[in-house]
């Protein structure tokens, strides 16, 4: 008999603390203590399949580029011989046999597991580069001007190494899907027989990268098992949604016939605040669609429903972008920085920083630093009073920056550091109200802001959407642009929304 995995045996031993009694088997807000161990197993981030395979193609190509031009200088000497021609034709050749690589598959997480299996793949993938490599010069009347002992030694140099490459590569991968740290996390949202059926379905498939963190269903256990396919039911969707907000979950799958419309629909309602994957399994569905409508996990067709947004090398790039512009502003503003330090000392008692407590991506706290523009006795951390005009608690120099959001500077250096984006949605405190009631008491799906990481500066400010909430419709535009902001995102569209600041701040009517 096969061992239980890891994995699975927690999940075995946590089904037997279900039969606790409800007040033993309840942690501070809605989840049980199992949910919560369970959740606080996966708190780590994963490697993404897909950066890890990105990082593997430009590996490889370089691979390729330095053993063609050591090869090349080993025969030829240091550039002595048709410098650029060999330097250009290396180049092209490593960077065609990574795209025919990547057309052929060859970067997919199950061919990187068996590089021994695909080793026909590989060595006809690399022998028909330099096919249309040589077929490229016969047609150009050059081939006899470049070496053939010289080709024929990066062929077996070459390979060699992608091979080599790629059997360390088999082991690390296998290494990290073992230890848990190149996975993709899902929860199953829906219990039952159908539940299980997908469960199994996906458990048969080879290589499978899948870890399931356990269900989620509310309804009661005569319709729902507490136990399903050896996992435990962890909960009700509410409770799925604080789960998510503190392990790393990557999707959740919901194990919902299509005919029970209304009751996806509720569901979807409730799911689509959080930054994951949501599939629909199609697995069981009688109606079909095109394959290409399908995404799949091995064999098992999942309806696409949504994506989490900024994911993989989206989120690299806006990364870089943030570091690259924080730095630009910091040099920039420094002097205005410098200043404003120097007029908040002169102008009250008390430190020249201010930090609050705000959500952050995922619904996280994050502290969020700003130029102090209150009087020190009377701050108010939390927001819960909204700043108003001639606000008796703002000093002299508070007034002038909260204006000119000058107080907001500090946060290039929150976005250098990685709490926040340089754009985004704004963050609020997490105790800001209206009319007292709490922002998402006022907005359905309000925490759907936090699916990206908050920005200093963001699409609803430049449309002017920006200072006091004083009314509930306020706070409506405000979600419904920061909602448009994360479907529509682009390091484009951050660049317009950052070079649009500046002009659009000089607009200080709602800013107090």
């Amino acid at each position: 008999m096969n061992e239980i995995d890891p994995a699975r045996r927690f999940s075995l031993d946590a089904v037997r603390k279900f039969d606790a009694p409800a007040e033993n088997n309840t942690a501070g807000g809605g989840m049980t203590d199992v949910a919560r161990q369970v959740a606080s197993q996966y708190r780590r981030d994963t490697m993404s399949p897909i950066m890890v395979s990105g990082v593997l193609r430009m590996v490889e190509f370089a691979l390729l580029l330095v053993s063609g031009l050591a090869v090349y200088f080993y025969y030829v000497g240091f550039f002595n011989y048709l410098a650029w021609q060999y330097s250009l034709t290396i180049a092209a050749t490593s960077f065609l046999a990574v795209v025919l690589f990547d057309v052929t598959d060859c970067y997919q997480i199950v061919a990187l597991m068996r590089p021994i299996a695909n080793f026909g793949r590989l060595l006809l993938v690399w022998a028909g580069t330099f096919a249309l490599m040589a077929l490229t010069a016969f047609t150009m009347k050059m081939s006899e001007d470049y070496s053939r002992l010289l080709f024929g030694t990066w062929f077996v140099v070459g390979f060699v190494l992608i091979l080599g490459l790629r059997l360390v590569m088999s082991k690390l991968i296998r290494r990290w899907a073992r230890d848990g740290r190149m996975e993709r996390r899902a929860v199953i949202v829906g219990g039952g027989k159908a539940a299980e059926v997908l469960i199994r379905s996906v458990e048969r498939q080879p290589y499978n990268d899948i870890r399931i963190c356990g269900i989620f269903d509310d309804r009661g256990d005569k319709r729902s098992p507490p136990v399903v396919a050896g996992y435990p039911k962890l909960g009700t969707i509410s409770e799925l949604i604080e789960f998510a907000r503190i392990a790393r979950i990557d999707m959740l799958i919901v194990s919902l016939p299509l005919t029970a419309e209304s009751r996806v629909l509720q569901l979807l309602k409730k799911l689509w605040v959080l930054p994951v994957d949501i599939r629909l399994s199609a697995h069981s569905n009688a109606l079909q669609f095109r394959p290409r409508a399908y995404s799949y996990i091995g064999s098992v067709p999942m309806l696409d429903i949504f994506d989490k947004p900024i994911n993989d090398w989206d989120s690299v790039a806006k990364r870089a972008f943030d570091i690259v512009f924080s730095i630009i502003g910091i040099i920039v503003f420094s002097p205005v920085m410098l200043a404003t330090a120097i007029a908040i000392k002169l102008d009250s008692k008390g430190p020249v920083l201010f930090h609050q407590k705000r959500h952050g991506f995922n619904n996280e706290i994050i502290d969020v630093y700003k130029f102090r523009s209150m009087y020190t006795d009377k701050a108010d951390p939390t927001a819960k009073q909204t700043v108003t005009k001639n606000d008796p608690r703002v000093t002299r120099v508070g007034r002038f920056i909260r204006k000119t959001s000058i107080d907001e500077l500090p946060q290039f250096f929150n976005s250098l550091f990685g709490s926040l984006s340089l754009v985004g949605p704004r963050p609020h405190a997490i105790a800001a109200q209206s009319h007292n009631l709490l922002y998402n008491e006022v907005v359905d799906g309000y925490f759907a802001r936090h699916k990206v990481k908050p920005g200093v500066t963001g699409w609803a400010q430049i449309n002017g959407w920006r200072g006091e909430m004083d009314t509930n419709e306020k706070i409506r535009m405000r979600t419904e642009y920061d909602l448009y902001y994360i479907e529509n995102w682009s390091l484009l569209f951050d660049l317009r929304i950052l070079f649009l600041t500046p002009i659009r701040l000089l607009n200080t009517e709602n800013a107090y």
